[in-house]
């Protein structure tokens, strides 16, 4: 493996690539610019060969350079967040949800919720991941699948997977609603990693006739396809109740199916997050649908 340059010299490397001046990047690192200029020339050393060409007013980067301080500047980003997310502060929640529940949900909620809590910074860790409440630095997270179990975990169920086939309106508006069998089985179909296709098609007895369709992932590509008009997406209800109640979308189906894996909210007691995070579980929990069972 190669040997990593100094950490303080690619420190400085990120700073001076971002203003390209030696000068400002001395100001905001408190230190002299020759400083700077040293720290550049050791990595130059360590790399053997050039990361910036010097001008008289600045500096611009040599190609290999530029490749080579976007990877660092990322570097730097991560570390940065990754310490973020671990240092508790007050008012400040980290809830791990997956990108289609970001999406679809929680942003088109986060006005009510910072109405409600103004004091409170809600940090979104969007991931299709399971995150860890210890090593991940995470408060809440809402996970979709079988009801988690553990004793130290409080658990909410928040939404029914009830899946719904949604289509823009110009798509069927030959059509009247709902649509048979028959023509279901022939619109185009908008697919995502969950595959439902298969079983909801059985459910209203026939087999796709549509010849394939477009296969989109995560599930929140497949809303916005079906908004555009390009076919049928399968979808939990309550992510697409806005566009529903709009008009933006229509239900193509009259059956819907019940695919089991629910969206629960959950904590883990073990870890004190303190009355930010109670506020904001007590929150999504206001949420959540009614249970019927």
């Amino acid at each position: 493996m190669a040997e990593l340059p100094p950490l303080n010299a690619l420190r400085v490397f990120d700073v001076a690539g971002r203003h390209l001046n030696f000068r400002a990047t001395a100001e905001e690192l408190g230190v002299t610019q020759g400083a700077v200029a040293q720290q550049v020339r050791a990595l130059e050393a360590h790399l053997g060969l050039p990361l910036f060409e010097r001008l008289p007013k600045g500096l611009a980067f040599t190609a290999s350079g530029r490749g080579y301080h976007a990877r660092v500047a990322a570097a730097f980003a991560d570390l940065r967040s990754a310490t973020d997310i671990l240092l508790p502060r007050p008012g400040k929640v980290t809830v791990s949800v997956t990108p289609t529940f970001a999406a679809k949900w929680l942003i088109p909620n986060l006005p009510d919720f910072a109405k409600d809590h103004p004091d409170i910074e809600l940090r979104i860790l969007a991931t299709e991941k399971v995150s860890s409440f210890h090593s991940d630095g995470v408060d809440l997270a809402v996970r979709q699948g079988a009801r988690p179990s553990g004793g130290s975990l409080d658990v909410v169920r928040l939404f029914r997977q009830q899946i719904v086939a949604v289509c823009a309106p110009a798509l069927v508006q030959a059509e009247t609603l709902p649509l048979s069998p028959a023509c279901m089985a022939r619109l185009p179909k908008l697919h995502d990693s969950y595959d439902l296709w298969p079983a909801f098609l059985r459910t209203i007895g026939v087999e796709d006739r549509s010849g394939g369709g477009l296969r989109l992932s995560p599930t929140t590509l497949t809303i916005d396809a079906a908004l555009s008009g390009q076919g049928v997406a399968l979808v939990s209800r309550f992510l697409v109740l806005r566009e529903l109640q709009a008009g933006a979308l229509v239900e193509a189906s009259a059956q819907p199916m019940d695919a089991g894996k629910d969206f629960y909210l959950v904590r883990n007691r073990q870890v004190n997050r303190g009355p930010a995070a109670d506020a904001a579980f007590r929150w999504f929990e206001s949420r959540a649908e009614p249970t019927t069972g």
